[in-house]
């Protein structure tokens, strides 16, 4: 809703979900938000705008521009717009905003399609989907905002400017000097036709400059963060096209978003103070103006404004890092909202299910990297048996671990170590540190002292005879049961049980203090001995390779260095 109120003529009447219209001279109008149904437009359409309200449809726009990589807040406001569109069945519309020609590219619009479509963030009408309120790149729609220049024009809201910047210049400075806002106060505003004309004959660049009334203010009511206004008296008449013919952003913005029948439009914060020139423009071409939300923006843990200092901020280098769609856009989803409950995860699904636009906070959100982290691991771990399987089996063969991406052992890698992994990337050091064998680092270690001065060495002998008799091995063909019985029977014959047996076992034969379960973790060290798909490069110590290091442990030396170390540290 907007109104604008102050000077006679611009007195607008607020009315529930009304959006007004601009006011000419002695006339009084209101415009409702329930628009007419919009007709097909082109660059070269008929220059009244379409509406879309007969039917109260619901079309919101994300309209990236091409000169960088998506960054994650950009990818929250496509997933705001997204969501609403698909809780109300409306369309989600995705136009490309490439006016500026110098910076924007063809490689940079790719990689921002290819990180919406990756996101899951499918488009109704847009570049490669096409549809009625088409060309969908604003390069491509320069004739339209001619037309609708030149309408504002001929009805005298907008003027010719031919100063020059020397003279714009020399206007900012005697607005500063008289510290005023930097207002046009420039002659041709009021300039004859006579005047104009002469300049026209002279070949002089010219600017199209929009009139804003010199008094009044405007209010519309953000739906996030309630009533915004502002005095016109600080905007002064601004450019609407350039010398040059090219149209300036909220030009192009106000024209598409009529054009293309956008009833809502949410977008970041940062473009609020947009939205006044946007309203006069709305009102002056006689357009519906649509409805407005300025999500707040995502800030860095120090609260400044989330950048590339801070890391990582594009969507493309979190997928990168491993990082899956799924978690991206639930965690960018509780930047700024809510369901209300403790609830923190959420399918694609279910956030269109309980997403509003009225639990949308408008006070910053923190980028929580570990958060993220977390989250992640949450969605990969959800993820179907096979296709977890599958990424992690293919990474694993990638990075040269495993010779092979499926079968049986990858298949129980990945059911025992999934705890472990956040990120895909994870994966490599969970199964590298899982093949190997540090067990003399581990001895050497406070914590493994203290296991060796528990009679580590009986344990040690006893495990090597039962596998010098074939009795480990037997157990572990059989699988958990095996396991299971022969561990109760070994704890008997030491008269250890609990944390007294499992310890020392897990410490002498996975040459760690901790991990997995042990059980589940011997039997596929067992079977990672027989696949015949782990690389040399991995770094993999074999049961037989453990034994053998075992059978070669000096007890004594490690017992004389566990008393010894103190005695020094005294001495020390």
């Amino acid at each position: 809703m907007g109104s604008l109120v102050g000077a006679p003529w611009l007195r607008i009447r607020a009315l529930p979900e009304v959006s007004s219209s601009f006011m000419r001279p002695s006339l009084h109008f209101k415009f409702e938000t329930h628009f007419r149904k919009f007709l097909s437009v082109s660059a070269s359409s008929n220059p009244n705008p379409p509406s879309n309200g007969g039917n109260g449809e619901v079309r919101v726009r994300f309209a990236p521009s091409p000169t960088g990589n998506l960054h994650v807040g950009g990818a929250r406001t496509a997933l705001f717009n997204y969501l609403f569109a698909r809780s109300r069945g409306g369309k989600f519309v995705l136009r490309i905003e490439d006016t500026d020609l110098e910076r924007s590219t063809k490689k940079s619009e790719e990689a921002v399609l290819e990180d919406l479509s990756w996101l899951g963030l499918d488009w109704d009408e847009g570049p490669g989907v096409g549809g009625d309120f088409g060309p969908y790149r604003q390069s491509e729609r320069n004739a339209l905002y001619k037309q609708y220049a030149d309408k504002l024009l001929n009805t005298g809201e907008v003027y010719r400017c031919f100063c020059s910047n020397e003279e714009l210049e020399k206007m900012k400075e005697v607005a500063n000097l008289k510290q005023l806002p930097p207002v046009y106060t420039g002659k041709w505003v009021t300039a004859t036709d006579k005047e104009i004309q002469e300049e026209l004959e002279k070949g002089t660049p010219f600017t199209y400059r929009f009139r804003v009334p010199k008094e009044g203010s405007l209010k519309i009511n953000d739906l996030i963060r309630g009533e915004v206004c502002w005095s016109l008296d600080t905007l002064g008449d601004f450019v609407i096209l350039r010398s040059n013919g090219q149209p300036v952003y909220n030009f192009c913005v106000t024209v598409d978003d009529a054009t293309m029948a956008i009833s809502h439009v949410i977008r970041a914060e940062e473009h609020l103070p947009n939205t006044l020139r946007q309203a006069l423009i709305y009102k002056a071409l006689g357009f519906p103006m649509p409805k407005f939300a300025h999500v707040s923006l995502i800030l860095a843990p120090d609260r400044s404004k989330l950048s590339k200092r801070h890391g990582a901020t594009s969507v493309g280098q979190f997928r990168e890092m491993g990082y899956l769609p799924e978690a991206m856009m639930n965690y960018l989803a509780l930047l700024g909202w809510g369901d209300g409950t403790e609830n923190e995860f959420f399918t694609m699904e279910q956030l269109v299910e309980k997403f509003s636009i009225d639990r949308v906070n408008k006070s910053g959100a923190i980028f929580d990297m570990t958060k993220l982290r977390w989250m992640n691991g949450q969605h990969l771990r959800a993820l179907p048996t096979d296709k977890l399987v599958n990424l992690l089996g293919t990474r694993w063969k990638s990075t040269g671990i495993l010779s092979e991406s499926e079968g049986t052992f990858v298949e129980e890698a990945t059911d025992l170590l999934k705890d472990g992994i956040d990120l895909i990337a994870d994966a490599d050091k969970a199964l590298s540190n899982f093949l190997s064998y540090p067990l003399h680092s581990t001895l050497a270690s406070p914590e493994g002292k203290a296991i060796v001065e528990d009679k580590l060495s009986e344990v040690s002998a006893g495990l090597l005879a039962a596998y010098d008799s074939g009795e480990l091995i037997t157990a572990l063909e059989e699988g958990h049961s095996g396991w299971q019985k022969w561990v109760k029977s070994f704890g008997k014959t030491l008269k250890r049980k609990g944390k007294s047996l499992f310890m020392p076992v897990r410490v002498l034969l996975t040459g760690k203090l901790h991990g997995p379960d042990m059980g589940a973790s011997i039997l596929v060290l067992h079977r990672a001995g027989s696949c015949g798909v782990i690389m040399k490069e991995a770094g993999f110590v074999t049961l037989h390779e453990r034994f053998q290091m075992l059978r070669e442990l000096d007890w004594e030396a490690l017992s004389k260095e566990s008393i010894a170390e103190p005695a020094a540290a005294v001495s020390h």
